[in-house]
């Protein structure tokens, strides 16, 4: 073999090694964006879990707000069946919302919120609010590398052949989740 073979085959090596390393960056990238959105069905989990103790609690207390203790039971359930990144992201903001109202109602009663059972439970939610706000930028982050990634050359010359594609940002374009819930007691509607 003369030299110009050994260049072709030193060039070949070297596209081959390098197209191995693109591959491997894109499959990491890849398992951390499930990583993290594993993270955040982790934490959706965990505040469910804890939403029928604080429903009970503000039962107890607030026997007439059956229609803001029945939404937090039924978003519930939506926050544990739904499924993908936007599935998800809609039924935690309309999950949020409700508790937020379940919070506001509780405002209203002084005596449930002196409460010691119900004060550790609200101490758990928002502790598990602050970990799952993490676990959601976490896994946002994770998206732009790999799309990033993804799109950048010369990594978008193997990344679509090779099976990998953007994945999307945990957002909830729903305006009217942005703002506070109003909540109106006594009121007719």
């Amino acid at each position: 073999m003369g030299l110009f073979g050994w260049i072709v085959l030193a060039v070949v090596a070297i596209v081959l090694v390098y197209g191995i390393a693109i591959y491997n960056s894109l499959v990491r990238l890849r398992a951390l964006v499930r990583e993290g959105f594993s993270g955040i069905t982790v934490q959706l989990r965990r505040r469910a879990d804890l939403v029928p103790n604080l429903v009970s609690t503000v039962e107890g207390y607030a026997t007439h707000e059956r229609e803001v203790l029945d939404q937090v039971t039924a978003h519930r359930a939506d926050s544990i069946k739904a499924s993908g990144v936007q599935a998800t992201a809609q039924a935690d903001n309309a999950f949020s919302a409700v508790l937020g109202r379940l919070i506001a109602v509780a405002e209203a009663y002084p005596d449930l919120k002196a409460d010691a059972n119900f004060r550790q439970l609200q101490t758990e939610l928002t502790q598990i609010e602050e970990e799952l706000q993490g676990a959601r930028r976490y896994y946002n982050a994770t998206v732009r590398d790999l799309n990033t990634s993804i799109q950048s050359f010369p990594n978008v010359l193997m990344a679509r052949p090779l099976g990998f594609s953007e994945e999307p940002f945990y957002q909830d374009d729903d305006a009217s989740i942005q703002s506070a819930p109003k909540v109106t007691f006594g009121a007719a509607r």
